[in-house]
């Protein structure tokens, strides 16, 4: 894990979304949130992670807050923030690392792609971003850091991405505006446009590897990020280093973002 201050996150409290496995940014996040001084509740996505997400939390301290929820559901969010209020009271971090899309939807070509995966994820990877967003702001009464994962598919096309790229283009818009709408309250909500991590998520995707692989030699670095790099990434933007930055995407991805052509043209 690279270094971080421990006090830089001293006496802030914070709500993570998006935990899956050991791998997940989410958690990569989430543990340099800790080593920064942050308390930090959690949630999860079904029975089926409960017990990958309940062993990873129990090393923060059995008290750790762990809460079942289905950002598709009012209801959910809802019972989290009031779980929330009622331990600590305000809160003042929170991470979205939250997407989906039916496996279909990320394979053959775009324009097949039927209402139903296109509403499901939007919902599911844009618009709780605005739920959560709504549920979390008036707790954060002494302002807040709202972070969320977006990739470089919300800009350019990447094959298969598909649907998901489409949604977070949504998310990445819907930054902007409650950027807007909540900055009066102190309230500063950002994106991290992470290079691609071999998460549970990726491996969805048809053709990672080959992305991996294609990132590697063509981003200026010459390799993948490191999940303890994006880690660093949201610690600064959840601290007060970051107090000035809302409203924008942040790309760690080894440069990668900035490249047109990846070879100077041949002389004639």
């Amino acid at each position: 894990m690279l270094a971080v201050t421990m006090s830089l996150l001293a006496g802030k409290i914070g709500l993570v979304f998006g935990v899956a496995n050991k791998r997940s940014i989410a958690w990569a996040i989430a543990q340099a949130w800790h080593k920064a001084g942050a308390t930090l509740a959690f949630t999860y996505q079904g029975e089926r992670l409960k017990e990958n997400v309940e062993e990873l939390v129990s090393t923060f301290g059995p008290d750790t807050l762990l809460l079942p929820c289905d950002v598709t559901k009012d209801e959910d969010i809802n019972t989290v923030f009031a779980a929330v209020q009622q331990k600590f009271g305000k809160l003042h971090l929170l991470l979205h690392a939250v997407a989906f899309a039916p496996k279909e939807a990320l394979e053959g070509r775009f324009v097949n792609t039927t209402r139903d995966a296109f509403k499901i994820a939007h919902d599911v990877s844009a618009y709780s971003l605005v739920a959560l967003a709504r549920g979390a702001a008036p707790l954060m009464t002494e302002g807040g850091s709202i972070v969320a994962m977006s990739y470089y598919g919300a800009e350019k096309v990447i094959p298969h991405y598909n649907v998901m790229g489409v949604a977070k283009a949504a998310l990445e818009a819907s930054t902007r505006y409650l950027a807007y709408d909540l900055g009066a309250q102190k309230i500063r909500v950002n994106c991290i446009s992470a290079g691609p991590v071999n998460t549970l998520a990726a491996r969805g995707i048809a053709g990672f590897s080959a992305m991996l692989k294609h990132y590697e030699q063509h981003a200026p670095l010459k390799r993948n990020v490191l999940p303890d790099e994006l880690g660093a990434t949201g610690t600064f933007l959840a601290s007060d280093g970051a107090a000035a930055i809302t409203g924008q995407v942040l790309y760690v991805d080894c440069g990668y973002q900035v490249m047109g052509m990846t070879e100077a043209p041949k002389a004639a």
